[in-house]
């Protein structure tokens, strides 16, 4: 059984009360279409079993395969910088039919970012490695493809279908 790498930390995103006690990790590729698919099965549970789970999200691009999955995880840590990585991580799964080079700074506009600060942030070091940083914890954690889940720290074998249909097996 594969165990999540590092643990749960300040570096996260977390959405969700913090108190919550099923913590679900998912490992996501902006531009994997099957995390599109998971996307709102992942909508569902949060509100299905509101405060009952905090949900995080750590990027794990497959650069090799998706022309636009490092940018995109660039441009929603950059977001993240303005308070508003949920946000951009919402439109851009929204909007995978239509990524682009250019699509990111429209979504930053349309969240109201300051758009200079969000370019300088997207090209910065620390957006970079904060990517890097997620995708090196995916490959500790023994991720082999995208979307990967993660249940109060163990590997989760299955889609969010699945995890789904687990957590309301758990609830009755």
């Amino acid at each position: 059984m594969s165990t999540l790498k590092p643990a749960v930390n300040n570096d996260d995103h977390i959405e969700g009360s913090l108190s919550a006690p099923v913590e679900i990790v998912e490992f996501g590729d902006y531009q994997c279409p099957y995390c599109r698919q998971a996307y709102p099965i992942i909508k569902d549970i949060q509100v299905l079993f509101e405060g009952q789970i905090k949900f995080i999200f750590r990027n794990f691009p497959l650069a090799e395969l998706h022309q636009y999955a490092f940018l995109a995880a660039q441009s929603a840590e950059a977001a993240a910088l303005q308070g508003k990585f949920w946000e951009m991580h919402d439109a851009i799964y929204e909007n995978q039919a239509r990524l682009s080079d250019d699509l990111f700074l429209e979504l930053a506009g349309g969240l109201g970012l300051d758009l200079e600060k969000f370019k300088q942030d997207v090209a910065s070091a620390e957006v970079k490695e904060k990517v890097e940083g997620d995708f090196e914890s995916g490959v500790r954690s023994g991720v082999n493809g995208t979307p990967s889940f993660y249940v109060n720290g163990e590997k989760f074998d299955g889609g969010a279908i699945d995890l789904r249909n687990m957590l309301n097996e758990s609830a009755e």
